[in-house]
């Protein structure tokens, strides 16, 4: 285990007691009288994966004093929503291959995995209104509202080699950043925080959203297949013009631009070692990284105004270690 990894760990050590409490409430409300329900969101929930929406309530709640029982249960819907934007996602995108193994698409179907997907998500909104809390309704059906709608700009964005940074950043801010947003602003009103706190915290969940998912699209070229559990690739065979291809054909000849663009418009990966060369010779992939610690720092800078306890130290190691992140 890297040096980098351990401390992940050690950070996330601090919430195993509650996250145990949190995948009892998953366990308790994925069960349905309807067998293929329960099939298949417990086949895409035992996938495990890095659950770090789930894991950044807590630690936020942790670090503002929250100690109550409704952390186990919001940290629960928003892994909710989040499972069945993968089981969206898979669809749209027709992969494979998720977190090392086939995705629930692959082994089930679509509809199987578009209805659960709805399932989950019908299931998030029983349990949020189990809080009480109309606020916290508010968050969350914004984001939900918001994700769906990136989503539908990055399938108008599919095959697009014109985006630009701006257009790619609205797009992540949207579908992956909204989410980490709401986890840690969840928090703050669970703390009965002050609005300034709480804006601080969902700078720090959009922060860190947008640094996880621009370093995803970096590993999409230069990532461990092994490590990854996804196919090297796959961005551009689905037609995603992300930021390492962006910069590459900003700063590409015209030739290396004019390949990198067709292959966009077309979803070919025939080209693939070559466009990776490319990425790799412009800097891109360096650029890209740099981008990402950009949004690193603002989420560490968001931190000061949280009180300084283990809890923020952890949330603190989480956005430094992002930028060291392979897999």
């Amino acid at each position: 285990m890297s040096a980098n990894s351990s401390n992940t760990a050690a950070a996330l050590a601090l919430i195993a007691d509650d996250m145990r409490e949190v995948d009892a409430v998953i366990r308790l409300r994925l069960q349905s009288e309807v067998a293929l329900v329960s099939q298949v969101s417990q086949y895409i929930i035992a996938a495990g994966g890095k659950r770090l929406r789930p894991s950044l309530l807590l630690l936020m709640c942790g670090a503002l004093g929250y100690r109550g029982a409704q952390r186990f249960n919001l940290a629960a819907v928003v892994e909710f929503i989040h499972t069945a934007t993968l089981l969206h996602d898979d669809v749209v995108d027709e992969s494979t291959l998720r977190r090392g193994r086939a995705t629930a698409n692959e082994s089930f179907g679509n509809p199987a995995s578009v209805l659960v997907g709805d399932f989950l998500h019908s299931r998030a909104f029983q349990m949020m209104v189990d809080a009480g809390d109309m606020r916290i309704m508010e968050i969350l059906s914004e984001a939900t509202n918001v994700i769906a709608e990136g989503e539908v700009q990055q399938l108008m964005n599919t095959h697009d080699a014109s985006l630009d940074e701006a257009g790619y950043l609205r797009v992540i801010r949207s579908k992956t950043a909204k989410l980490f947003e709401a986890s840690a602003r969840l928090a703050a009103v669970l703390a009965q925080s002050s609005p300034a706190v709480e804006q601080h915290c969902a700078d720090y969940g959009q922060a860190l959203g947008t640094a996880f998912q621009v370093i995803d699209d970096v590993l999409d070229y230069d990532g461990d297949v092994s490590e990854m559990g996804k196919n090297l690739g796959d961005d551009l065979r689905e037609g995603k013009a992300t930021l390492p291809l962006i910069i590459a054909m900003q700063r590409g000849t015209d030739q290396e631009c004019a390949l990198i663009r067709q292959a966009i418009e077309s979803g070919g990966t025939e080209q693939m070692a070559q466009i990776i060369a490319i990425v790799h010779q412009t800097g891109a992939l360096q650029a890209t990284r740099d981008a990402a610690a950009v949004e690193a720092r603002r989420a560490l800078d968001a931190l000061q105004a949280l009180p300084q306890n283990v809890y923020s130290d952890a949330l603190t190691q989480l956005a430094s270690q992002l930028l060291a992140r392979r897999s």
